[in-house]
């Protein structure tokens, strides 16, 4: 834990922020400080200070303001919220800034990891893009999240990570599995069956994957694509109220100020307050009615409404980052297939169909076990035979007749077959 505040030459405090005062000229509002003022003074530029204009306090020039008569509400000019912040702070406390310190440090701890030979172990600084890892990278949680995760509500963010985690064990499953099945040239049949149903569980599940990431993906969009408008439009809404009050209120002010003798202006200032009374009813019935539509009670709960719809953007781009995993890792294991199928030229090609077919049910039973278990209750039945037509299709898979071994096994004698019970009238009739 350091300052960030920086140091003179001579040894005393530079200042981390200096006070920015926001400017008018022509229309036109730039922040300087002290000493820009200075200049920026002679060039035409005033600083802004609040002014009582009936019962509101409006930040405008001097200049403006002694034209229309208005009395000062305080000394403190018009300033950012936070100042001009320090250059060298601004550096200091940078993402480059700290890329170079965790660099460093990285390099001191290997060094010093590397003087006891009996710990294998070293960190590395950069991300998992830069390092070429296909894992993603989990998001950060924070507090709040943790927190709600501890009262047994579910996070968003936390809910990402676990998808990320479930995506990542997956992952390395897989390479484990083709890194194994690629360790050792086999040549029997039952292994290169096998090696090659394996592949095929394992795209299997890839599919699956990609298509309910898909499907997820499809989903929010089409949320995001019917909410944003009514959301635009709900803060278009409230910046137009905002916009017709304050106007009503001028004019109400200077009805007010105005005296009784002029009647015709006074008639005028009333029909354009009562116009907009009117369009500021109307606003409020169709911001009335957004609310409805989005669920929301008030204004507190649209900005939580509005929140959780930006935060959909976050879980697109992760959705988006694993989708691009998982087909990169399906590419892969459909070229390893492939070549697996070319060393499987010379073998006897019934009795390598044969084989795979007994291994094949088993095969997809283990790929669906471990969907079930990522995915609990929402794993999909359907989705699940959709992803085996898939890969029926990528492999160029045909239906092939049964060979005489499977006949002869799947063949019961005549007297074992059961006949359909016959159906009486009354079912008929019912």
């Amino acid at each position: 834990m350091l300052t960030i505040r920086p140091l003179q030459e001579n040894g005393k405090w530079q200042h981390k922020t200096e006070k920015e005062y926001l400017c008018v000229r022509d229309g036109a509002e730039w922040g300087f400080t002290s000493a820009e003022y200075k200049i920026a003074q002679a060039e035409g530029w005033e600083k802004q200070y609040q002014y009582l204009v009936g019962e509101r306090k409006v930040y405008m020039a001097p200049s403006e303001a002694e034209k229309q008569g208005y009395e000062r509400a305080n000394k403190y000019p018009k300033s950012t919220k936070y100042g001009r912040q320090n250059p060298i702070s601004q550096r200091w406390n940078s993402d480059e800034q700290l890329l170079i310190w965790r660099e460093k440090w990285a390099t001191v701890t290997n060094r010093h990891l590397a003087q006891y030979p009996e710990i294998d172990a070293r960190i590395d600084h950069r991300s998992h893009a830069a390092r070429g890892l296909d894992e993603l990278p989990t998001i950060h949680e924070g507090y709040h999240a943790r927190k709600l995760e501890a009262m047994g509500i579910v996070s968003d963010r936390c809910e990402i990570n676990r998808q990320i985690k479930a995506d990542n064990a997956l992952l390395r499953e897989l390479k484990a599995k083709v890194k194994k099945l690629a360790a050792a040239v086999k040549t029997s049949i039952p292994e290169l069956a096998n090696e090659l149903e394996s592949l095929r569980e394992n795209m299997i599940v890839l599919m699956y994957r990609i298509s309910h990431i898909r499907i997820s993906k499809q989903k929010i969009s089409d949320y995001v694509d019917a909410v944003k408008p009514v959301v635009e439009r709900y803060t278009e809404i409230k910046q137009e109220i905002k916009e017709k009050n304050t106007e009503r209120k001028q004019l109400r002010a200077e009805q007010d100020s105005l005296p009784f003798i002029h009647v015709i202006k006074h008639q005028k200032l009333s029909e354009q307050v009562a116009t907009l009374t009117e369009d500021l009813e109307e606003l409020k019935s169709e911001k009335s009615m957004l609310l409805n539509s989005m669920e929301c009670a008030d204004d507190a709960a649209f900005s939580k409404f509005k929140k959780e719809v930006k935060n959909l953007d976050t879980q697109m781009d992760a959705l988006e980052q694993a989708e691009n995993k998982f087909t990169a890792e399906l590419d892969r294991t459909l070229e390893r297939y492939r070549d697996l199928e070319k060393t499987v030229a010379d073998v006897d090609a019934g009795e390598l169909t044969d084989t795979r077919m007994e291994l094949r049910t088993g095969k997809e039973q283990s790929a669906a076990s471990q969907l079930q278990k990522i995915y609990g209750v929402k794993y999909d039945y359907d989705m699940m035979r959709q992803s085996k037509l898939e890969v029926k299709k990528m492999l160029g898979e045909v239906t092939r007749k049964p060979s005489i071994t499977q006949m002869l096994q799947r063949k019961e004698p005549e007297s074992q077959m059961q006949k359909p019970p016959k159906r009486k009238q009354k079912d008929y009739e019912r």
